[in-house]
């Protein structure tokens, strides 16, 4: 099914509000779904592999179609703005990781400066007022610059990542609740969950 290709503004609605990491994650979602060719994913055709939990996540959901609960949103938080994409379809990926410069800063430095101070909450109401202009104008900007001033772009072999698998749900013996089979633990020869079953570390990460 083809679905009409969704807004910056259909983003802003899920995200909740506007901001230059949602605009680069809308950026990186429409240039790799016109590199690989792709459509908005109805089920798992297209898969993205993100490496950190930031703003720009929420506009690869809505443009991309995907997500945790189908299965073709894998979230490996390396703390990187790095998206990798993959077409099942054709066997095709795309991995775009943010340039190095800060790109609020080489849009507008003076916004990078005010951001402390708004985020700590001691910017005064001019000040709040300054930053947000900057920050519509930086947005602005973000949406309308060349991609490859914003990332790194490299189409590479794929690695599909196994589908989605639905598993037995079993029952936890300490707290009654119900659990997946893969994901249970065994305390004292019995099944339980992650949460009853504890930590044994002994200071081992």
């Amino acid at each position: 099914m083809t679905h009409p290709i969704k807004s910056y503004d259909d983003a802003v609605a899920f995200h909740g509000h506007a901001c230059p990491g949602l605009a680069l994650g809308y950026r990186a979602a429409r240039y790799a779904m016109d590199a690989l060719r792709a459509g908005r994913s109805d089920d798992e055709e297209l898969v993205c592999i993100v490496e950190n939990d930031a703003c720009g996540v929420d506009a690869i959901q809505v443009v991309a179609g995907c997500s945790i609960g189908k299965g073709n949103l894998i979230l490996r938080d390396f703390g990187k703005h790095a998206y990798t994409f993959i077409d099942r379809t054709y066997n095709r990926a795309i991995r775009l990781v943010q340039r190095p410069e800060p790109v609020v800063e080489r849009i507008d430095p003076q916004a990078a400066a005010l951001r402390p101070k708004v985020m700590g909450g001691t910017a005064t109401q001019e000040e709040l007022k300054e930053f947000h202009e900057r920050q519509t104008a930086i947005i602005d900007k973000i949406l309308a610059m060349p991609v490859d001033d914003l990332f790194i772009i490299k189409e590479i072999e794929p690695d599909v990542p196994e589908k989605a698998r639905i598993f037995r749900s079993v029952q936890c013996a300490s707290c009654g609740e119900m659990v997946a089979e893969h994901r249970t633990r065994v305390k004292d020869g019995k099944f339980v969950c992650i949460p009853c079953a504890g930590e044994y570390g002994r200071g081992w990460k």
